[in-house]
């Protein structure tokens, strides 16, 4: 597993945050509340997949006051929208006491475990790196999240595992590969799970470079 906690029930805990983007005035990086929510439940549902689980509930702490809750549960359901597949239920709370000059919001998702296969995998990275306002201006260039779910649901795509601040090479030394990738910033920070490494049957691969498109790559 990834950055999944395993709990004594079997179920699967995953988690992610954002702090200083949004819509207030002091935040870092200014975008609508929808969008941050979509992005950092992105992120946790990446996660899920990642530890070969799917989420059947979701919390969300909101500290950026009551007016971004609707705003962040939109975000959050356009995101399972996208993928076709229900929404489970959103909790949680908001802190409404005290007013922060800065957004800050997090989403927690527990998932039940689903059956994965162990068979050897060709690694792929699909998706660039992206971080800060690039998400949104190169749009074009990160991960369908679509296409992953539907790659994981006819089981083109065997394993899953996100991309995080610390970049390609460093998520493929956690998985003990050699990272080769003319072209690539492989030490570049993927902002919320921009790129991804996936996992393809190697008799497969010639449907996943049709089913992913641009870029999609074979490590090494």
């Amino acid at each position: 597993m990834r950055n999944a906690v395993l709990l004594q029930n079997g179920l699967l805990l995953t988690t992610d945050n954002s702090a200083g983007i949004g819509e207030k005035e002091a935040d870092i990086v200014h975008v609508d509340d929808e969008i941050v929510a979509y992005f950092a439940a992105r992120v946790t549902l990446v996660e899920q997949w990642a530890a070969g689980a799917h989420p059947i509930s979701i919390i969300m702490h909101n500290f950026s006051g009551n007016k971004s809750w609707k705003k962040y549960l939109t975000g959050i359901e356009k995101l399972f929208i996208e993928i076709e597949q229900p929404c489970p239920v959103v909790t949680g709370s908001t802190e409404s006491n005290m007013e922060m000059l800065q957004s800050a919001m997090s989403v927690t998702m527990i998932g039940e475990k689903r059956p994965t296969s162990n068979e050897e995998s060709t690694w792929c990275i699909y998706g660039k790196p992206c971080v800060g306002q690039e998400v949104l201006m190169d749009a074009d260039k990160i991960a369908d999240i679509k296409k992953i779910w539907d790659g994981i649901a006819s089981g083109l795509v065997q394993r899953v595992w996100p991309i995080g601040s610390t970049g390609i090479e460093a998520e493929c030394k956690r998985l003990g590969l050699s990272c080769q990738l003319n072209g690539w910033d492989i030490s570049k920070s993927a902002g919320p799970a921009t790129s991804v490494l996936l996992g393809i049957s190697p008799d497969r691969m010639v449907e996943a470079k049709v089913h992913f498109g641009k870029y999609f790559e074979e490590i090494n």
